[in-house]
């Protein structure tokens, strides 16, 4: 139920969620339907390039995400942050909360949002101290 929530998102944070399915209907050739799995060198080459770092599997009931390797100022975008790992779950209960409301739900929003901001303070005070997007403390 909770993955179904995310049916229509065509994005989190800047960045795009690839559904499988879709992706399968597009490149029959690189899916192996039988073990629902692309080839992996084509894969790589040809999905993550377009930052394809969110993808969903209905069938599977699973979402991945592909997490930055190193500073983007030294390695460039190659991955999500762990602020759109946070921002999934946060748009999956909002969704969650207007079909089923509940207190424990916007508690849980609350707390989200909280490490969200707490992420956006963090980067603010690497922007003001000039080591944001590098590995330096």
């Amino acid at each position: 139920m909770a993955l179904e929530t995310l049916k229509d998102v065509k994005e989190i944070d800047g960045f795009n969620v690839l559904n499988i399915d879709q992706l399968a209907k597009e490149n029959p050739e690189q899916w192996d339907a039988e073990n629902r799995r692309f080839d992996w060198d084509w894969f790589k080459a040809n999905v993550y390039p377009k930052s394809n770092y969110i993808v969903v599997d209905d069938a599977k009931n699973t979402i991945t995400f592909k997490i930055q390797n190193g500073p983007i100022k030294e390695n460039g975008v190659n991955g999500c942050q762990v602020d759109t790992m946070i921002h999934t779950p946060l748009r999956m209960i909002e969704e969650l909360d207007k079909m089923y409301p509940c207190k424990e739900n916007s508690s849980c929003l609350y707390h989200l949002s909280a490490a969200l901001r707490a992420l956006a303070d963090r980067k603010k005070d690497r922007e003001k101290r000039g080591v944001e997007g590098l590995n330096k403390e």
